[in-house]
């Protein structure tokens, strides 16, 4: 789906943005894309979408090159930045002006996702609704494209518990084996259960990029109360049912993801997971 081989950006007069990204992202999965404030990841995602172009180095989105922005990548891609303004047009006139640039557009999807959110009325103006719902209406029109990549940045801010549970079920459904999205976000919470595979980049580097089968295969979550909790140990923190932590799975056992221990373990051992996981960002 997208091949990045030794990609370097940056922006006039700052520091180097990507530094030599060698990225690899297969169809068929949700990807997490987490990082720290300020690491690149919108850089990152508007570098794929066509919205800024390297200052070296290759990028291949559905085999094309999407600086070139030609038809059949525009028609197929669909990008949703975390800040976006809208004009002062109903939710319907939005989708009469938008949907002909995609091929695979579905009113009944549409419908079907903007009832989810619980959006009844596509005669408002999306400048008299809150950002919040506002979102959510960008967000149903992004799923009901069908594209083939969806790049959704921070697309949980703004929304309040019961839209982000929504959110994850429409995401759920609008997913299928030929469709890759990349989901941008700092509130890791918001993905638990929703992504298969996660990318943590870093100052411009990958530090990890690994299906969720992969991880578990390699590391260990677990509760520093079981017997096996005394060696490997990469992060450790307290919580209400004991000392949880994340190790180099050597046992081979099974165990679920905690990605908020899997991000602040790769954060503190960099070095150690990007030798653990060497194959993962080819």
């Amino acid at each position: 789906m997208i091949k990045i081989n030794d990609l370097n950006f940056s922006y006039k007069r700052n520091k180097l943005v990507t530094n030599n990204v060698n990225l690899n992202i297969q169809k068929g999965y949700i990807h997490g894309l987490l990082g720290k404030n300020g690491t690149g990841k919108t850089t990152l995602l508007k570098l794929i979408a066509g919205l800024l172009f390297p200052d070296s180095g290759k990028i291949e989105v559905m085999g094309f090159n999407p600086q070139k922005r030609q038809v059949g990548f525009l028609s197929n891609v669909f990008f949703l930045p975390e800040e976006f303004d809208v004009y002062k047009m109903s939710i319907e006139d939005y989708v009469k002006t938008h949907a002909p640039f995609y091929p695979n557009f579905s009113m009944d999807d549409f419908d079907d996702f903007l009832n989810e959110f619980e959006i009844y009325n596509k005669k408002e103006k999306l400048t008299s609704l809150s950002f919040g719902t506002r979102k959510k209406v960008i967000i149903a029109f992004g799923l009901a494209t069908h594209s083939k990549l969806m790049i959704l940045d921070e697309p949980t801010n703004g929304l309040d518990i019961p839209s982000k549970s929504q959110f994850r079920k429409i995401i759920l459904k609008a997913m299928n084996e030929e469709t890759s999205i990349i989901i941008s976000t700092h509130q890791v919470r918001d993905l638990h259960n929703l992504i298969d595979s996660i990318i943590i980049l870093d100052e411009g580097n990958i530090l990890l990029n690994a299906s969720n089968q992969e991880i578990t295969s390699k590391l260990y979550f677990g509760v520093a109360t079981e017997e096996n909790a005394q060696s490997d140990i990469l992060y450790s923190e307290e919580s209400i049912s004991g000392n949880v932590f994340v190790k180099e799975n050597k046992e081979n056992l099974e165990s679920n993801i905690d990605i908020e221990l899997l991000f602040n373990s790769v954060f503190q051992n960099k070095e150690r997971i990007k030798n653990l996981f060497s194959n993962s960002n080819r």
